[in-house]
């Protein structure tokens, strides 16, 4: 079918958030023309755009860098990779160095240093926004990917909509670069509404690996009554029961299970008691989105006690992504990368959060990579890379683009389907055979339904494929049967030496897991 628009270029991004635009920059800096389309407005949407975000910035000495890379391991169970860490903090302390050469304003200290651990969202993307506009990329607004196109050479662009109007895009390129942001399952989180593993699916209906999916079951603490997950303060906290009497244990670190099983039977209290004059101001002073909430509903959160949630995040604070297979970013399809969320965070991060900082410096470098890198492999391609006539990917998952009729299953219910085996704690963060395999089944349930159709009242297709990537957003909790990171077993609940490796997964008609290194014919099927 033809497209109501037509774009040809050499690079593909798909996604507007920090990776992407980072990835669209380089890309043009290597002499490639890019277009990048958002599934919102670039430089306004995503979780980093609202939000202040810290960063991993160190300075490029050997002992702050080693300190800097030792300080995680063991909470990632000895799975990041030191050489991966170093390149990283490489990377961030050269691209947040070139952030205020664009104009970016950090704050300067008493002694008239620049502080640069920090970046303010709002102002974030709306600079790297006029970057992107300085460089002549084509950004296409409000127009999420539907799927990606493909032939025998490797992907050659994608296809969708632009939600306003409802009229059908076409964008044929050398080389795309994945940077949709991780899925937080439509959890209420701040700046997450378009963040629903989008990135994956596409990544999986052309034959990719996804990376660490065990490892995106991330909860961070919120109060009951916002969006706002800023877990990093809570160390400053004292966790309560309703009568004021302390949850022993408790704690933003190591503390988090004792809140969630607490959770699980009575609300939880916190207040940030533990910080002082000067914290509280710098607190106020690096994230004061953290405080709207408080200051309109009257509650002094150092003072007063606040009902406190474990709101999910997924793979947007988890570790699981997108596989990539070398240094540029690659994937194992020909032309496609990945970067940002939408990408494994393992290599940095281990089987754990990385919290903001080593987030916001893994979408500075992995943007910065796989966008060079992308731009290289398309001018090696030609000029008539960008014209190959190539297909549409989405037939291979069975998940059409089109909303069926109204007797159909309702895209609603549905959603609400995955969210009740995502969401609780007793089946995501305490996890055990019994339980994943009641999940799986209730999963594949779904998966069997989308394959029929579902429907949507306001005819929405991209809700339906954002459903589709919910569901089919797999983790490999079954295969790994131990305790390691974020993945938590109660029936395995310590680390086996054994099973030091990653487990890559991934497929869609028939999905399946395996410890990277181990053959295809040795993957174990049946595993979320």
């Amino acid at each position: 079918m033809t497209a109501d628009f037509h774009f040809h270029t050499d690079v593909l991004i798909i996604g507007g958030g920090p990776a992407g635009a980072w990835a669209a920059l380089k890309a043009v800096k290597e002499g490639a023309k890019a277009v990048l389309v958002d599934k919102g407005y670039c430089g306004m949407s995503g979780a980093t755009a609202p939000s202040g975000t810290g960063v991993w910035y160190v300075k490029p000495t050997s002992d702050e860098q080693m300190t800097a890379m030792k300080s995680r391991e063991e909470l990632g169970g000895y799975l990041a990779e030191r050489s991966w860490m170093k390149r990283v903090l490489d990377c961030t302390f050269e691209q947040v160095n070139e952030l205020a050469h664009f104009g970016y304003p950090f704050p300067v200290d008493e002694k008239g240093i620049s502080q640069r651990t920090t970046l303010q969202g709002p102002e974030y993307m709306r600079l790297m926004r006029r970057q992107l506009q300085k460089a002549d990329v084509q950004i296409l607004d409000h127009s999420p990917a539907l799927e990606l196109l493909a032939d025998e050479h490797g992907v050659a662009g994608a296809c969708g909509i632009i939600n306003q109007t409802q009229e059908t895009w076409r964008v044929e390129a050398a080389a795309v670069v994945i940077a949709t942001g991780g899925c937080a399952f439509l959890s209420g989180a701040l700046g997450t509404n378009v963040l629903t593993g989008d990135g994956y699916l596409l990544a999986t209906e052309a034959g990719a690996a996804l990376s660490g999916m065990e490892f995106s079951n991330a909860y961070s603490i919120s109060p009951a009554f916002s969006p706002i997950t800023k877990s990093a303060f809570y160390k400053w906290a004292t966790f309560y029961y309703e009568d004021g009497t302390v949850i022993e244990g408790a704690g933003s670190h190591k503390g988090r299970s004792i809140i969630a099983r607490t959770l699980m039977t009575q609300p939880v209290y916190a207040r940030l008691d533990k910080a002082d004059e000067s914290i509280q101001k710098a607190m106020r002073l690096s994230q004061p989105n953290f405080f709207l909430s408080f200051d309109r509903l009257h509650i002094n959160p150092f003072t007063q006690m606040f009902p406190i949630t474990l709101r999910f995040e997924g793979t947007v604070r988890g570790t699981g992504g997108i596989h990539i297979t070398d240094e540029t970013c690659r994937t194992d399809i020909p032309g496609l990368y990945a970067a940002g969320d939408a990408a494994t965070r393992e290599l940095i991060c281990g089987g754990f959060t990385g919290g903001e900082s080593h987030n916001a410096a893994w979408a500075i470098s992995s943007g910065c990579w796989s966008g060079k890198a992308a731009a290289a492999f398309a001018v090696k391609q030609g000029k008539n890379a960008a014209s190959r006539h190539a297909k549409g990917l989405s037939e291979a998952s069975g998940i059409t683009k089109s909303v069926a009729s109204s007797d159909a299953a309702d895209t609603k219910e549905m959603i609400a389907s995955v969210q009740r085996e995502v969401f609780p704690y007793d089946r995501n963060w305490f996890r055990s055979e019994v339980r994943l395999q009641d999940s799986l089944m209730k999963l594949n349930a779904v998966w069997d339904e989308l394959k029929n159709g579902v429907y949507d009242k306001e005819r929405n297709i991209v809700r339906s494929r954002e459903l589709a990537a919910m569901t089919a957003t797999a983790t490999s909790a079954l295969e790994r049967k131990e305790t390691r990171g974020m993945h938590r077993r109660d029936d395995f609940p310590f680390m086996d030496s054994k099973q030091h490796y990653r487990i890559l997964s991934g497929g869609v008609q028939e999905v399946w897991a395996r410890p990277l290194g181990t053959k295809f014919s040795d993957r174990v099927k049946g595993v979320i």
